[in-house]
């Protein structure tokens, strides 16, 4: 286990984790199932839009965050949406079980669009998502940098896509990346608000899991796994069997949120490497200090 557990949790680091929210795919069904009772009620619940999920498996778990008391945001992956009426069959499906008033617009992994969707931006502009019934559109955002699109066109898209959403009267949240490291996330935060973006920033924060998955996922994602940062994140690259957990993490971007006036709002989201119990209790012990 890491040797964070000891950090005294101060009271704007409990502040930060209060109202995080959690990440699934559409088969963690079972796994949200068996967290529910760890997991505040009308926590956000992030779905997934995978290439191996189907629409069915979709709904359905966006249907079971719903049922269970939670707040159900799909991802829309514009890329792999194959056409207009495939979007529009996706948010139909999605509104009947309620769950379209928070979405996650994002690009997607395939290289090439499957439809006419290049991005997050085309399918926001489209005008279609605040008719069935979305109030919310979470945005993506990257601290580190994204490892295939030029950080000034992730400027300009965002920008843009802040724009959009204004037009429409929807509300915006700007949803990260995971990072190991604050100082990119502060930088990050920083530049964002001095373009005049306030919408509520949820940094992206691996729950606790195997080392060797962070480190895994981190490779995958393009995201900063060197020695010096994970040291400072709270494992080492030389004891890769133990499990990492985000305590140092959270605490210091805590420390550094409450000394920088101009943050704004700024929350968490948990993607849940080591499962969605594993994510919960961990949250739910730093909170209460169970």
């Amino acid at each position: 286990m890491t040797s964070t557990a000891h950090v005294p949790h101060t009271a704007a680091a409990i502040e930060l984790v209060e109202g995080f929210s959690l990440e699934m795919t559409g088969k963690d069904v079972p796994g949200l199932q068996e967290a529910a009772h760890a997991i505040p009620a009308g926590t956000k619940i992030n779905v997934t839009f995978l290439g191996n999920e189907d629409l069915d498996m979709r709904v359905a778990a966006s249907k079971a965050v719903k049922d269970l008391g939670f707040t159900p945001v799909p991802h829309i992956s514009a890329r792999r949406i194959g056409s207009q009426a495939q979007l529009e069959e996706f948010l139909g499906r999605l509104q009947e079980v309620g769950a379209t008033e928070h979405v996650f617009a994002v690009g997607g992994d395939p290289a090439e669009p499957e439809g006419p969707y290049p991005d997050s931006l085309s399918v926001i502009q489209t005008g279609i998502l605040q008719q069935y019934g979305v109030k919310e559109v979470s945005i993506a955002g990257y601290p580190e940098g994204h490892p295939d699109i030029e950080t000034d066109v992730l400027w300009r898209h965002l920008d843009d896509k802040v724009a959009s959403l204004k037009e429409q009267n929807l509300d915006c949240t700007i949803l990260t990346q995971f990072a190991f490291d604050t100082d990119p996330v502060m930088s990050w935060i920083d530049a964002v608000r001095a373009r005049d973006i306030d919408a509520t920033i949820r940094i992206g924060t691996p729950g606790p899991a195997g080392i060797k998955r962070l480190i895994n996922f981190a490779r995958r994602f393009g995201v900063g796994a060197n020695a010096m940062i994970v040291k400072k994140y709270g494992f080492s690259l030389t004891n890769l069997m133990g499990t990492a957990g985000p305590d140092r993490f959270v605490s210091d971007l805590a420390a550094l949120l409450e000394a920088d006036e101009a943050s704004g709002s700024v929350k968490l989201h948990m993607y849940t490497f080591g499962g969605l119990l594993a994510t919960a209790d961990w949250a739910r012990a730093f909170t209460t200090g169970e």
